[in-house]
């Protein structure tokens, strides 16, 4: 018997039927593309040539490898990390030591190197997880910590986004607008897809005023292979990009969490925290070691299942086969290249200032104290050291024959983590609050 979306939850969708499901996977694909493959198109307004067809087929086989280490339970699409962004844009700007002469194209591998390290930190943390348990884990990452960091992230893009959106600012405003309309007064699967919708129709206004160049899609094939690039490794971009797994770990909890409030399963329990950050971190270690961007569990999905009440990991699965069928395809790369730089703009104006805003709702929702001294100086010693070191280029030096360069983002949670360790006080309780463990998702606007 066929069930009435909407109506009651369902949990095993092959009784909707075949057609049904394609439809409701198709759903799925849209809530997760815009942002999935906005972040190549960013990273690569930073000068790192960050293929959208690799990133598609990663985050449709991280998606796959999710569900497999997590026993098939967990409904979660894994797309494109915008935690990492701050990290691409740093190494870009590297220009110590090796780095001195290398064009973008020379520093993505690098660049990916570091997100294959920071996928291995998310094993040993899901094996800490194991052995020690969340809240003795967590207690070393409270949102004082975390949430700082997370609004640097967005505040050290903020140049990006304005450099983009002044080469055609009436384009980027409509970008702007487009997406503020769709969030705030959107409903259903408008309200879940703002960038996506602020995308596209201010793609479709630069159409009509001839503001797009499709030179490189004519030339384009409509069937080819993606563009893989091998990671290197080097201390430096290692030191860049492993540091931010502090806050995309509390991305992935927050993910996790609030997948495990709308379905009405606690997936923190079953199959448990290890297992949803072992799937993580494989998904993110394999697609940086192929040429992807970190891979996340993204809240995007989440608002689907919430808007359909279907739960059933099968459909996610099948949104994870329809982005691997569109990597096969350079022409559609080429179309979304072809976005003006301005849209681009637009959409970061938004998108980097609601990171920030994340981070500050993580502070908040978290009830942490800003009248303890202890939580006052940890957070001013993670701003300054995040926007004075990065204004100056960080803090280079030479170990034996290896120049290691450290970011301002890299001190700052460097900083973060030893203060909040050796300054007494630390009242962190993980778990305490599920409004706190779900409001670091980056992914969610």
């Amino acid at each position: 018997m066929k069930k009435d979306l909407g109506q009651e939850a369902i949990y095993d969708a092959r009784g909707l039927g075949v057609p049904r499901m394609l439809l409701l996977g198709l759903q799925h694909l849209f809530a997760m593309f815009g942002a999935t493959v906005l972040v190549p198109i960013l990273v690569s307004s930073y000068g790192l040539p960050l293929s959208i067809q690799t990133t598609l087929l990663f985050a449709g086989l991280g998606t796959l490898l999710f569900h497999l280490c997590t026993k098939f339970k967990v409904p979660a699409f894994l797309g494109s990390s915008f935690a990492f962004l701050g990290g691409f844009e740093a190494v870009s700007q590297l220009n110590v030591g090796k780095f001195a002469d290398m064009t973008g194209e020379e520093k993505l591998p690098y660049a990916l190197g570091g997100i294959v390290v920071a996928g291995l930190l998310y094993l040993v943390l899901a094996l800490l997880f194991k052995l020690v348990g969340a809240k003795k884990v967590m207690r070393f990452f409270p949102p004082i910590v975390t949430g700082p960091i997370i609004i640097l992230i967005g505040l050290n893009l903020s140049g990006t986004a304005v450099t983009n959106a002044s080469t055609c600012w009436w384009l980027a405003l409509v970008a702007i607008a487009i997406i503020i309309v769709a969030n705030i007064w959107g409903k259903g699967m408008i309200k879940i897809i703002p960038i996506l919708l602020g995308v596209v129709v201010s793609y479709i206004v630069a159409l009509i005023f001839g503001q797009v160049d499709f030179t490189a899609m004519h030339e384009a094939k409509l069937v080819g292979l993606q563009h893989f690039v091998i990671a290197k490794f080097d201390i430096t971009s290692i030191l860049v990009m492993a540091p931010i797994a502090i806050a995309a770990m509390m991305e992935h909890i927050g993910d996790v969490s609030a997948i495990s409030s709308t379905t009405g399963k606690n997936f923190i329990e079953d199959p448990g925290l290890h297992r949803t950050l072992l799937g993580d971190g494989l998904a993110t270690a394999v697609a940086g070691m192929f040429g992807g961007p970190a891979n996340t569990t993204y809240g995007e999905n989440t608002g689907v299942l919430a808007l359909s009440k279907v739960y059933d990991p099968r459909v996610i699965r099948l949104a994870a086969l329809y982005a691997i069928i569109l990597s096969f395809s350079p022409k559609f790369d080429a179309l979304v290249n072809s976005i003006p730089a301005a849209i681009v703009g637009g959409v970061s104006f938004v998108l980097y200032g609601m990171i920030s805003a994340v981070g500050v709702r993580n502070v908040v929702e978290n009830r942490v104290d800003l009248t303890k001294s202890r939580n006052l100086i940890i957070a001013a010693v993670i701003f300054v050291s995040g926007l004075g070191f990065s204004s100056v280029g960080g803090i280079t030096f030479t170990v034996g024959s290896a120049d290691i360069t450290l970011t301002g983002l890299a001190i700052a949670a460097l900083a973060g983590v030893v203060l909040n360790a050796i300054l007494p006080g630390n009242d962190y309780e993980f778990g305490a609050s599920v409004a706190g463990d779900k409001s670091a998702d980056l992914g969610s606007y």
